[in-house]
């Protein structure tokens, strides 16, 4: 019996015995996400790669500090303001993230309830100014 996968099966080194069939009845995996569990993870995976980069850039601070003492080359001390600058950014970012990890829940609580009261009059305006001038007569009784 030849079958459309004979040169397939040279070529790999199988038999036809090998392929299975997939029903397409076959359930599907539906996958669903958790936005709320994705984001603290991220969140906290973010905070403690930041906390990480800034102990390690206090480390190299300390150890660049000393060799600029020691050695007083004047672009050891570049390096030294130049690391201390990407602490510092690496702080700000820290505190950055807090606030968008902020911004990010009080948008998912956040319902919008925004009311629109529009008025239409249909008329002319001589009707209109005889309506308004009712009005104010009406308000001063």
């Amino acid at each position: 019996m030849s079958n459309s996968f004979d040169k397939l099966d040279k070529i790999l080194s199988t038999e036809s015995s090998d392929i299975i069939d997939v029903d397409s009845d076959s359930t599907a995996i539906e996958i669903v996400s958790d936005d709320k569990g994705d984001i603290k993870k991220d969140y906290d995976y973010t905070r403690a790669n930041l906390y990480s980069l800034i102990e390690k850039g206090q480390e190299a601070i300390n150890g660049i500090l000393e060799l600029a003492g020691e050695g007083g080359s004047p672009r050891a001390y570049e390096v030294a303001g130049q690391l201390i600058k990407s602490v510092a950014d690496t702080t700000d970012k820290l505190m950055d993230l807090q606030k968008k990890l902020k911004d990010v829940e009080e948008e998912s609580t956040k319902s919008t309830t925004n009311v629109t009261n529009n008025s239409l009059f249909v008329g002319s305006t001589a009707e209109l100014s005889k309506l308004l001038k009712q009005g104010f007569l009406n308000s001063k009784e």
